[in-house]
Formats: C-alpha cells, sequence, structure tokens
C-alpha cells in the first residue's frame, strides 16, 4: 500500500511540473506571437515593453549588434512611416530553466527575406516575460553555401578589417 501512495504521489507532482511547464509553454508562444505581432502592426510601444531594459536585438547585418536604446531609435522611423516588418512563426522551440525563471527559445520564420532564424532569450520579471536578447539570421540552404559566400565576400573582407583594427 505505501508503494501504491508513494507511486500516486510521484504521478502527482509530475503532472503538476509538466501542467506548469505546459501552461508556461503557451504563455511564451502567445507572447512572441504577439511581439511579432505588435512589429507588423506598428505598435511601437507594444513592441518595445516586451523587451527588457537591458535587451540586445542583433540583426542580419555583422553590424547590427543593438541595445534596446539604439533599436528604438533606429526602428523609430520605420513604425511611424508604418513600413515595420512581418515575420510568421513556422516552428518554435521553447525551452525553461529549473527555476522557470529564463526560458530560450528558436524559432523558425517566413520573413520577406525568405526564411529566416530567431532564436532568444527570456526573462521572467514577476508575472510577464521579456525579451532580453534576440538573434535574427538568414537561412541558406547548404548546397547554396558556396555561392553566398562568394556573394559577400567582398563585403565580408571590409567588415573583418574593421572589426580587427578596433
Amino acid at each position: 500500500m505505501r508503494q501504491f501512495y508513494i507511486f500516486f504521489i510521484g504521478i502527482f507532482f509530475s503532472t503538476q511540473a509538466f501542467s506548469q511547464n505546459n501552461n508556461e509553454t503557451e504563455a511564451v508562444n502567445h507572447f512572441l506571437d504577439q511581439w511579432h505581432k505588435d512589429v507588423a502592426t506598428y505598435d511601437y510601444d507594444a513592441y518595445f515593453d516586451k523587451m527588457t531594459a537591458e535587451s540586445i536585438f542583433i540583426g542580419t547585418d555583422a553590424t547590427e549588434v543593438w541595445t534596446k536604446d539604439a533599436f528604438q531609435t533606429f526602428a523609430k522611423p520605420f513604425f511611424d512611416k508604418k513600413e515595420t516588418w512581418n515575420f510568421t512563426p513556422l516552428d518554435r522551440n521553447i525551452y525553461f530553466s529549473e527555476n522557470q525563471k529564463f526560458a530560450w527559445f528558436d524559432e523558425l520564420l517566413d520573413t520577406w527575406m525568405g526564411l529566416c532564424r530567431g532564436s532568444g532569450v527570456l526573462t521572467k520579471e514577476g508575472e510577464n516575460w521579456r525579451i532580453s536578447h534576440y538573434v535574427l539570421s538568414v537561412t541558406i540552404p547548404n548546397d547554396d553555401m558556396n555561392e553566398v559566400i562568394q556573394v559577400k565576400k567582398q563585403k565580408n573582407a571590409i567588415q573583418l578589417n574593421d572589426v580587427r583594427n578596433k
């Protein structure tokens, strides 16, 4: 009988943990979907309110490593002219720290650039998730890599020189 109770208690707590993690996964999915919707609908305040004060946004260009303030300054004219971007998530993986205070994710996105990959880190502030770090990458099919390397070779040489001479 004692083994039955231990088994039952184990099932109960693992079900609770699964349920809590499942709820957090849904919350993160909703949060990220809304973040993408905010930019697509030109909602500047809602978009940037979802980022921590010290967040970093890394764009597809090697020079794009934006603090939140710098990214806001860069993006404001696009929001004002209603010429922002629209990224549609196609697939997403979400992972959580043991204490459920941090989540990290990767997502495949349909964008004006074709398929892209977004990845990032979220921090839980009170009951709300916030983006701490986001990286946007253009995906390149392996069969096309040599052609892409040739296209970007000249500009990469300039950027490499700039980085090395800092």
